[in-house]
């Protein structure tokens, strides 16, 4: 187990006893997955990342891959996407902001140069954001779409089969919901219909053609709660292979899916007779999901009581069942407590209720963020592993009668060392000797703690 560790204060109540204690600022709020790198965000609004970084997708200002969760942003961060191989997330202050391969024109920053750090998009008034493989989406405020990148199959809705590199309005206003797939775009207006754009190749539209469209066309008229949007291109090291499909949610729970089935990720039980597609919306499950996600070939889903299902491929063990072998119907993963999901290309992320953060699947390039890379031949786990505890449990316990010793877990390779205070009411805080400790310590107090005062401890990071 990983658990990062940031700043931590700990009343001591008596000499004899270190009581436990937790932070509120640990639990991880928000995720998204990516091609090959994974984003979260923690209670306090820092953004967080790892995984493949040779585009700067990661926003570290290198691009070197990071098998460990590294801070990119120290607070204020709302909302994350991760696409292809590019990132955005907004601000407090609604602002848009984007990192990575920008090849397509995809950060919308007026160039094609790819950008290794965070550099600003639009300094106000978005509220949600969707990163496709090689395009990006935006609500504003009142309501309009705006995209930016690849076009090359009619993606951003424009009429054209033109990249652009700035954003440009698509639909005035009424949207309320935005996906971006491999080449193609959803989206949800204020009356529940559901509309899209771009390649439609595999059905992934569900408008009953194979007909690409340059323009929005509404696919269904009401009662869409929730959208997802999957795909993109792989390759096996042989050839590449693009594939994209949908999930949507309607108003009484149900689930309902279109596109390309190859692998079983509509979850219908079929492959379409060697069609491996659908161009039609078809319901998959009849009631109780609350929440969706798309990958490459695998789907995951969130029913009521917090169950985690998913179906599709599994050579990489993304579904989290403890095999390598795919599924065409839906099966059940987690019994509860999950609160949300994210589906990258070959890696599931997912969140419990009480604010931890799990993955499974591929992690050739660090995604999961466990301080490991994957090996030969799945180069992932087939099992859910705990990235980050939901939060930091400290104990301590006198030592010869002098000093105290703090038991702690923290990320691998992170040095860390302990501060004191006397009150909070500012804190003073007075760095402490102490052993230089890694993930899973202990520190070591120098100093005796005394009864008759009620003393402060934190845990900090050292660089």
């Amino acid at each position: 187990m990983k658990t990062e560790r940031n700043l931590i204060p700990i009343c001591l109540l008596c000499a004899a006893l270190l009581q436990a204690a937790t932070t509120g600022a640990q639990p991880v709020t928000n995720m998204a997955a990516g091609i090959y790198h994974s984003l979260f965000l923690k209670s306090g609004g820092s953004l967080w990342a790892m995984g493949y970084n040779a585009d700067g997708e990661l926003g570290d200002g290198t691009t070197n891959n990071a098998d460990l969760p590294e801070g990119i942003v120290a607070s204020n961060v709302t909302a994350i996407a991760a696409g292809g191989y590019h990132s955005l997330f907004l601000k407090s202050d609604g602002s848009l902001w984007a990192m990575g391969y920008n090849g397509t024109g995809a950060l919308g920053d007026g160039t094609n140069n790819s950008a290794n750090r965070p550099e600003q998009i639009v300094a106000s008034n978005v509220t949600a954001i969707a990163a496709g493989f090689l395009h990006s989406l935006f609500l504003k405020r009142d309501g309009s779409l705006w995209g930016m990148g690849n076009n090359g199959s009619g993606q951003l809705g424009d009429g054209t089969l033109n990249n652009t590199n700035r954003p440009e309005q698509i639909v005035s206003s009424n949207v309320t919901a935005i996906a971006a797939g491999g080449y193609f775009s959803l989206f949800v207006k204020t009356n529940g219909s559901l509309w899209a754009m771009g390649f439609n190749g595999y059905g992934e539209l569900g408008d009953g053609t194979s007909n690409n469209t340059n323009r929005p066309e509404q696919i269904v008229a009401s009662n869409v709660t929730a959208i997802a949007a999957g795909g993109g291109s792989y390759n096996d090291g042989f050839s590449t292979y693009y594939t994209d499909h949908s999930l949507f949610l309607k108003h009484d729970g149900s689930l309902w899916a279109m596109g390309n089935n190859g692998e079983g990720e509509l979850g219908d039980g079929t492959t379409d007779g060697g069609n491996y597609q659908t161009n039609l919306p078809e319901q998959i499950v009849s009631s109780n999901v609350t929440a969706i996600a798309a990958g490459l070939y695998h789907s995951l889903f969130l029913k009521s009581g917090g169950s985690l299902w998913a179906m599709g491929w599994n050579a990489n063990g993304q579904l989290g069942d403890g095999t390598y072998v795919s599924t065409n119907l839906p099966e059940q993963i987690l019994a509860g407590g999950v609160a949300a999901i994210a589906a990258g290309h070959l890696h599931t992320l997912f969140l419990k209720s009480d604010g931890g953060l799990w993955a499974v699947g591929y992690n050739g390039a660090g995604e999961l963020g466990d301080g490991s890379y994957g090996a030969a031949p799945n180069y992932g786990t087939n099992q859910p592993e705990q990235i980050l505890a939901a939060y930091n449990l400290i104990s301590g316990q006198l030592m010869n009668g002098t000093n105290m010793q703090l038991s702690f877990v923290g990320i691998a390779r992170t040095n860390y060392a302990l501060d004191r205070a006397t009150s909070l009411s500012p804190p003073n805080w007075i760095p402490q000797a102490t052993n230089p400790a890694a993930s899973f310590g202990p520190l070591v107090f120098t100093n005796s703690p005394v009864a008759a005062t009620n003393n402060f401890w934190r845990i900090r990071r050292v660089q």
